[in-house]
C-alpha cells in the first residue's frame, strides 16, 4: 500500500510459463515505491540456504534476553549434527491455546524474544518435532474460531515467530504451520512495508489503532475488523536482533508444496474478499475526499495499489517455484506441482453482489472455495485473470475500468516474476 495514486504504467509483456524465467545478472531497481520498490536485498537462492547472520559489535556478540542462551542449532554446524528433540513440556502447547499463545507472546518490548527463538529455531528437529511446532505456531497465533478477531497477544506472537525464522532455513515440518500462521494474518502479511519508523515501533498494535480516520483511510490497510488486532511485521529492533521480514520467510516456505498451496490460496482467497467489497466503479466504498486539496485523490486509487500487491506476491511465489526448479532445491517440478494441487483447496470467487461485511482475517484466509480450479493451476496470473473478468462482469463494471484493473494484475505480477533471484 502506497501513497494514493492510480499507477498502471506501461503493458509489461512476460513469460507464458513462469519455470522458463530467467532474471538479469545485476539486481534491478525497479521505479515505484512499496513493496517492489523497496526490495533492494537480493534473495540467495542459490545453493544451499543461508545460514543465520548474527551481528557482532565491536568484537562481542550481542546477547538477547538476560539470562537466555542462543539456542546451539543456530550455529554453523556440519552434516552429523544431532537434531534438537522437543520436549513433552512444550509438546503439550499444541492442545493448550491460552498457554502456547503465552510461550510465543515476546511482550510489546520483545523482552520474551529469546525464548521464543529458543522454542523455534532449531536447524535439525528430531522425529515429528517440526510438526508439531507447527502446531503450536498456528495454535497460539490463531483466533478462536469463525468470526473472532485476533488479539493483541496473538499478533505479537505472529511478530516473534516471523521474526525468529527469518534468515532461517526451515527444518521439515515446520513450514506448512508457519504458512497457515501467515495466511491467517493474510492482510498484514501483505503491507509493502510503507509505514513510517513512527507507526512501526511495536510488533502489534490494538484494534483502535487500526480504524480508518474521518477520511475513510487506515494505514494497516482495507475492510479492516472492527475489533482486530495487527501485526506489524514492518517492526524491527537491533537490540533484541527482530527482523520479521516477510519477503524472505515467504522465499524459504515457497521450498515445501504444502506451504505453498496454503500461501497461494491465501492470496487469492484475498483477491475475492477485495473485489467483492469495493463499489460497481471498482473503487473504495469508504473513500472521503480529502479535506486537503494540495492531495487529489479518488475512490480507485488505494484498491489499484492494493490489486498491485496482491498480484506482485502472487508472482513472487511463482518466481520462487521457478528460482528452485533452477537451482536444483525442486528436483522434480510434475512431483512439486502435483503436491501443490493436493494441498490446494479449489478457486475462489467473488460474491455476485457489493458485500459491506468486514469479517477478521483469519475467516478471509478460510473462505470456502467455490469450486475446483479450472486452468493451469501454476499459471498465476491466468487465475487472477479468470476472477477478475468474471467479478467485472458479474458487477457490470466498465469495460475500461476493467482493462485498467486488468493491466495493474499483468503488470505487476509480471514485476514480481521478472525480479532479479540468485
Amino acid at each position: 500500500m502506497r501513497d494514493g495514486g492510480s499507477g498502471s504504467g506501461g503493458g509489461a509483456d512476460g513469460p507464458d510459463k513462469e519455470t522458463s524465467v530467467k532474471g538479469p545478472d545485476e539486481e534491478t531497481s525497479v521505479g515505484p515505491r512499496g513493496r517492489f520498490g523497496s526490495l533492494t536485498s537480493r534473495l540467495s537462492l542459490r545453493g544451499q540456504p543461508r545460514k543465520r547472520r548474527w551481528a557482532v559489535v565491536g568484537g562481542a556478540v550481542v546477547v538477547l534476553a538476560a539470562g537466555v542462551s542462543l539456542p546451539l542449532a543456530l550455529a554453523d554446524s556440519g552434516p552429523d549434527k544431532p537434531c534438537w528433540r522437543l520436549p513433552d513440556s512444550k509438546r503439550a502447547l499444541a492442545d493448550d491455546a491460552t498457554a502456547a499463545t503465552r510461550a510465543l507472546d515476546p511482550g510489546e518490548d520483545l523482552e520474551r524474544l529469546g525464548s521464543v527463538r529458543k522454542l523455534l529455531a532449531h536447524e535439525k528437529v528430531c522425529a515429528d518435532g517440526s510438526r508439531v511446532l507447527g502446531d503450536i505456531v498456528n495454535t497460539a497465533t490463531r483466533s478462536t474460531g469463525s468470526g473472532a478477531p485476533h488479539t493483541l497477544a496473538q499478533a505479537r506472537g505472529a511478530y516473534a515467530v516471523a521474526a525468529v525464522l527469518h534468515d532461517v532455513e526451515i527444518p521439515d515440518g515446520l513450514a506448512p504451520g508457519v504458512a497457515r500462521m501467515l495466511a491467517g494474518y493474510v492482510v498484514d502479511a501483505g503491507r509493502d512495508g510503507s509505514l513510517g519508523d513512527d507507526d512501526a515501533n511495536r510488533p502489534a498494535v490494538p484494534a483502535e489503532e487500526a480504524q480508518p480516520d474521518p477520511n475513510g483511510y487506515s494505514r494497516y490497510g482495507r475492510f479492516l475488523a472492527a475489533d482486530e488486532a495487527h501485526v506489524v511485521f514492518e517492526h524491527s529492533d537491533s537490540y533484541t536482533d527482530a527482523d520479521a521480514n516477510i519477503e524472505y520467510l515467504v522465499a524459504e516456505l515457497a521450498k515445501d508444496p504444502e506451504a505453498f498451496a496454503i500461501l497461494y490460496d491465501a492470496e487469492r482467497a484475498y483477491f475475492a474478499y477485495y473485489l467483492e467489497r469495493l463499489t460497481g466503479s471498482g473503487g473504495d466504498p469508504d473513500f472521503r475526499p480529502s479535506t486537503d486539496r494540495r492531495f487529489e485523490s479518488t475512490p480507485q486509487d488505494w484498491p489499484d495499489n492494493d490489486l498491485q500487491d496482491m498480484s506482485g506476491r502472487v508472482g513472487n511465489l511463482m518466481k520462487y517455484r521457478a528460482a528452485y526448479v533452477r537451482n536444483g532445491t525442486i528436483p522434480d517440478l510434475a512431483a512439486f506441482d502435483k503436491a501443490v494441487r493436493e494441498h490446494t483447496r479449489g478457486t475462489f470467487r467473488p460474491a455476485s453482489r457489493q458485500l459491506d461485511d468486514r469479517p477478521p482475517m483469519g475467516d478471509i484466509a478460510d473462505r470456502k472455495a467455490t469450486g475446483p480450479v479450472r486452468g493451469d493451476l501454476m499459471d498465476g496470473r491466468h487465475q487472477l485473470f479468470t476472477v477478475l473478468d468474471g467479478w467485472a462482469e458479474e458487477r457490470h463494471v466498465s469495460a475500461e475500468r476493467t482493462a485498467t484493473m486488468r493491466q495493474l494484475v499483468d503488470d505487476w505480477y509480471v514485476r514480481a516474476l521478472w525480479m532479479t533471484i540468485y
